[in-house]
C-alpha cells in the first residue's frame, strides 16, 4: 500500500518528481532495490547510457507490475465464460433488404465506333485520342486514327480512275462510228450502188430495144434480098447479148437489196453491239472505280473521329474476364478494327446502377422495388429503383467461383452531375418493409430438420429451449411470428450452448417412398397423332395428342367444329360420340381408341409385340411400322 509520496534525492540533490513510500513484501525488495541502483552515481560514461536503457525497460514492467498488483487488473479482463451472450427481442421497423456492390454507369450510352474498315490488316492505329473525363460538344474531335495507308491507297485509285474514264471515252468513241457506219451504208453506200445498178438496167434496156429494132430491121431488108445471113446472125448476137447484159444488171440489184444490205446490216449491227457492250463494261468499271474512290475518302474521313453528342469521354477499356491486365486499352498505338467501341459518351441526366447479384438472392428481387445507393463521391444516399432483372446469369472468369450471379440495373432517380461512369455504388434493395415487426438477430435462432428454435432465459437463471415460426429475413435480423413476446430475452449462439437446450423429438420426414414412386412411373413421350407413329401404342397418349391439336377451345371436348378440320375425325365422329350429346370428351375418345385398338390385336401383324396375332397385338397401320392413328378412329 501506498503510504505518502517522499521527494528523492541523488548526489545530495533534490530530483524533480516524487515516488511513493511503499511497503513491499520481501520478495519483492529485489526489484526495488534494482530500481534504486539506478539512481546512483555512475562510475564510467558507458555506465550512463546502460543507465537510461535500463530505465526505460524497467519503467513500464514496474508499472504494469504495480497496477496488476495492487488493483487486481487483467488484460483480458473478468468475465463469466459460462454465461451466454443474449439479446432482447425488441419491435420495430423491419426493412428486408439486399445488399450489393454495383458501378454505375449510363443508362443512354452513345456509343463511338471505329467505322474505318481493316483493308486486309489486323486494325487501324489510334493516333491522338482525348483524355477520360474531357467534355465534349457535338461535333468537336475526339480520337484520330491513322490515315496514312489510305492516303497512299486514294492515289492510287485516282489513277485507276483516270485509266477507266478514259476506257469509257474510248468505247464510247468506237459506239459512236459504228452507228455512223451503219448510217453511212444505208443513207451513202447502198443507196449509190443501187441507183447506178439501176442506171446500168436502164442503159442495157435501152440498148436492147435498140438490137431487137436493129435486128428486125435486118430481117425485112433480108427478105428482099438485100442482106446475107450473115449479117442477120450479127444482129441476132447483138440482141442476146444485150439481153444477157439487162439479165445481169437486174441480178445485181436483186443481190443487193436482199443479200448484201441484210449482210452489211449484221455486221454493222454486231459492232453496234460490241461496242455498247465494251462501253457499259467501262462505265462500270469507272462507276465501280469511283465508288472504291469514294469509300477510301470516306475512310480517311472516318480517321478523325467526331463526337456525335455532347457528353463526357469515357473510354472503352476492355478487360480479361479471367482477370488481370487489360486487353484492349484506348491509347495512342492501340490498333482497333471496324465495329469495334473507342469511346462512349454517357448522358449524364439518365445514370443507372448494374449490381450483380448472388443467385441466392436474385429469386427475391422483382422490378420496381424502391433501392436506396450509397456513393463515395454524394454525401447523402440517391434513390433507385430495379428497373431489369437478368434471367441469364453474368459469364463468369477464370478463377471465379461455380456460385453464379445475375445482373440487376437500378435506375438512379434525379442522380446528381457529381456521379460519374464506373464509380463503385453500394445499394440496398428493399425486398420488404415491415412498419412492426417482432425481430431478434439471425444468430439466436437454432435450426434442425426443418423446425427453428430459440434459447429464452427464464428467472433463476433458467433456460427454456422455444419453438418459433420466422418470417422475412435479412443479413442480420429475421422477424418472428409466433414462439417469443416482445422483451423476451434469447440466447444469441444457441449451437454452442446445446447443453442448455431441450430439442423435443422431431420425425424425419422419409421420401424414400415418393422417390420410389418415381422411378416406377414410366415416361409418357406425347407426339403428334397425326402420324401414323404418334401414338406410341398407348391410347392415353394418343387422346392427349389428339385433343392438344384439334381441341382448339381448351374446353376439354371435341365439337362438330372442331372436328371438321379432320376428314377422318368428322366421318368417325358419330361413332366416337357414345352419349350422342354432340361433343367427344376424353373418355369417350378413349373407350374408342381401346375398342379399335383390342379388335385390330386380333388379327395379324408385322409391328411386332405382345397380342394374339402372329405379329404382336395392337392397331397397326398396313406396312406393320407403326400404330396407327387414332384420328381414324
Amino acid at each position: 500500500m501506498f503510504a505518502k509520496l517522499s521527494r528523492l534525492s541523488y548526489n545530495g540533490k533534490n530530483l524533480p518528481f516524487f515516488l511513493p513510500k511503499i511497503v513491499l513484501p520481501a520478495s519483492d525488495k529485489v526489484i526495488f532495490m534494482a530500481i534504486s541502483t539506478l539512481f546512483r552515481k555512475p562510475r564510467r560514461r558507458f555506465g550512463r547510457i546502460w543507465l537510461v536503457l535500463l530505465i526505460l525497460i524497467l519503467v513500464p514492467i514496474a508499472g504494469v507490475w504495480g497496477w496488476m498488483h495492487f488493483f487486481g487488473g487483467s488484460f483480458f479482463g473478468t468475465q463469466d465464460d459460462d454465461r451466454p451472450m443474449t439479446e432482447v427481442v425488441i419491435r420495430g421497423p423491419f426493412d428486408h433488404i439486399v445488399l450489393e456492390q454495383g458501378e454505375i454507369e449510363s443508362s443512354s450510352n452513345n456509343e463511338v465506333k471505329c467505322a474505318v474498315k481493316s483493308r486486309g490488316s489486323s486494325g487501324t492505329p489510334i493516333l491522338s485520342v482525348l483524355p477520360e473525363g474531357t467534355l465534349v460538344k457535338k461535333g468537336d474531335p475526339i480520337c484520330q486514327l491513322d490515315s496514312s495507308a489510305l492516303e497512299d491507297e486514294f492515289k492510287s485509285q485516282r489513277i485507276v480512275v483516270s485509266n477507266a474514264e478514259a476506257l469509257v471515252i474510248s468505247s464510247d468513241a468506237a459506239l459512236r462510228q459504228a452507228e455512223i457506219a451503219r448510217q453511212e451504208y444505208l443513207e451513202g453506200t447502198y443507196l449509190t450502188e443501187r441507183k447506178a445498178i439501176l442506171s446500168e438496167i436502164a442503159l442495157n434496156q435501152q440498148a436492147l430495144r435498140t438490137t431487137e429494132l436493129s435486128l428486125s430491121s435486118a430481117e425485112r431488108l433480108a427478105a428482099k434480098g438485100t442482106l446475107k445471113s450473115l449479117q442477120i446472125e450479127a444482129e441476132q448476137f447483138s440482141v442476146l447479148n444485150a439481153r444477157n447484159n439487162l439479165d445481169a444488171a437486174q441480178g445485181r440489184l436483186r443481190v443487193l437489196d436482199e443479200l448484201t444490205k441484210a449482210k452489211m446490216l449484221v455486221q454493222f449491227d454486231s459492232t453496234i453491239e460490241t461496242a455498247k457492250a465494251k462501253l457499259s463494261s467501262d462505265q462500270s468499271t469507272l462507276e465501280e472505280a469511283k465508288d472504291q474512290l469514294e469509300t477510301v475518302k470516306s475512310l480517311i474521313d472516318a480517321c478523325n473521329i467526331r463526337a456525335p453528342a455532347d457528353g463526357q469521354v469515357v473510354h472503352a477499356n476492355r478487360y480479361s474476364s479471367r482477370g488481370g491486365s487489360a486487353e484492349f486499352v484506348v491509347e495512342a498505338g492501340s490498333m482497333v478494327r471496324e465495329q469495334q467501341t473507342i469511346i462512349l459518351l454517357p448522358d449524364p441526366t439518365k445514370m443507372q446502377v448494374k449490381a450483380r447479384v448472388n443467385e441466392s438472392r436474385v429469386t427475391l428481387l422483382k422490378e420496381g422495388m424502391p433501392v436506396r445507393i450509397r456513393v463515395g463521391a454524394v454525401t447523402n444516399e440517391l434513390d433507385g429503383r430495379v428497373i431489369k432483372v437478368n434471367k441469364y446469369a453474368e459469364p463468369g472468369g477464370f478463377f471465379s467461383s461455380s456460385v453464379k450471379e445475375y445482373a440487376t440495373y437500378i435506375q438512379i432517380i434525379d442522380p446528381p452531375p457529381t456521379i460519374r461512369t464506373g464509380m463503385t455504388a453500394e445499394v440496398r434493395i428493399f425486398v420488404e418493409q415491415i412498419p412492426q415487426a417482432l425481430q431478434i438477430p439471425v444468430h439466436a435462432i437454432y435450426e434442425t430438420k426443418g423446425h427453428h428454435f430459440a434459447l429464452k432465459e427464464k428467472p433463476d437463471n433458467q433456460w427454456e429451449t422455444v419453438e418459433v415460426k420466422i418470417g422475412a429475413t435479412n443479413e442480420m435480423f429475421v422477424t418472428i411470428d409466433q414462439g417469443l413476446s416482445e422483451n423476451d430475452t434469447v440466447v444469441l449462439n444457441p449451437r454452442s450452448h446445446l447443453d442448455k437446450m431441450k430439442i423435443p423429438e422431431i420425425e424425419d420426414v422419409a421420401d424414400r417412398e415418393r422417390l420410389a414412386k418415381i422411378a416406377d412411373e414410366k415416361i409418357e413421350v406425347v407426339k403428334d397423332a397425326g402420324s401414323s407413329k404418334g401414338s406410341g401404342g398407348n391410347p392415353a397418349a394418343a387422346v392427349a395428342a389428339i385433343f392438344q391439336r384439334v381441341d382448339t377451345d381448351s374446353d376439354g371436348k371435341i365439337s362438330k367444329e372442331e372436328a371438321a378440320v379432320d376428314e377422318r375425325m368428322a366421318s368417325a365422329f358419330a361413332g366416337n360420340d357414345k352419349n350422342g350429346d354432340g361433343s367427344i370428351d376424353k373418355a369417350e375418345m378413349l373407350t374408342s381408341i381401346s375398342q379399335r385398338s383390342g379388335k385390330s390385336g386380333k388379327g395379324k401383324g408385322s409391328g411386332g409385340g405382345d397380342g394374339p396375332g402372329e405379329g404382336g397385338g395392337g392397331a397397326r397401320d398396313s406396312e406393320g411400322g407403326g400404330p396407327r392413328s387414332a384420328e381414324g378412329t
